[in-house]
């Protein structure tokens, strides 16, 4: 079956096919014009257009073309996702470019745009929880723990405030504790208590409620546990409930 087509229509045919499919209209061999055969849902797209589109806002784009384009949107992504990353004053033992992706999201709007600021690391301060409160006696920022422990599996807290001694739970609804064990997981404040953070010579204590901590960690900071807590709805952190650290950092924002 025949399709009909005005003298205006067929020179906009004519330079439809020109623009998408030029082996079509010349030959390999010379540059006469031959016939092309076309299939029926093409002439109707085509018909479809004619009808119901004015030629002079068409914008013909060839294949080649558009994959430039998607090309071109892509590498633009890809620069904004890294001027979004935040930018660390010091070297870090743990953190990587997916970490820092998932976690300058989740880390509260008042952080955000801020440098971040290694305050105290084992690698540079070694292991001592004494050490690591004595870091923090000036700080009055919020603070973000990262713990990579012998498995390589990496997870951690960001407190409200920063750690130290005291004789009662500190810290507001802010804090959270996360995992990238074995996917990024995030467990914020469930309403149920307000255990969030407790310091002691002896031991750190993040969540808690009737049981096991979220996150403890001993004088040492060599070896920790995690469980379930009512405080952040959480599951255990790490693979298993005990584990031993082998890199464990805290920054703050500046």
């Amino acid at each position: 079956m025949g399709v009909a087509y005005s003298v205006g229509e067929v020179d906009h045919l004519y330079t439809f096919f020109v623009q998408w499919s030029p082996e079509t209209i010349y030959s390999k061999h010379t540059s006469k014009q031959d016939f092309l055969t076309v299939h029926p849902q093409t002439l109707s797209v085509i018909d479809t257009l004619l009808n119901n589109s004015d030629p002079k806002n068409w914008k013909i784009v060839t294949v080649n073309q558009q994959n430039k384009r998607c090309a071109s949107v892509c590498s633009s992504a890809d620069s904004e996702s890294e001027d979004l990353l935040p930018v660390l004053i010091n070297h870090s033992q743990i953190l990587k470019q997916h970490h820092l992706e998932h976690l300058v999201s989740q880390i509260p709007a008042r952080t955000q745009g801020y440098r971040w600021k290694l305050v105290y690391s084992t690698a540079e301060h070694g292991t001592s929880l004494r050490t690591l409160y004595r870091q923090m006696a000036d700080i009055d920022r919020p603070v973000l723990m990262v713990i990579k422990d012998s498995d390589k599996q990496v997870f951690g807290a960001f407190s409200s405030d920063p750690f130290r001694v005291s004789n009662f739970c500190y810290g507001t609804g802010e804090t959270f504790l996360y995992s990238f064990s074995p996917e990024f997981q995030i467990f914020r404040w469930s309403g149920e208590n307000s255990y969030f953070v407790r310091g002691f010579l002896d031991s750190l204590q993040m969540g808690g409620g009737g049981g096991p901590f979220g996150l403890w960690l001993d004088a040492d900071l060599y070896r920790g546990s995690s469980y379930s807590c009512d405080t952040f709805c959480s599951r255990p952190l790490s693979l298993h409930h005990d584990f031993t650290v082998q890199d464990l950092e805290v920054w703050t924002f500046i």
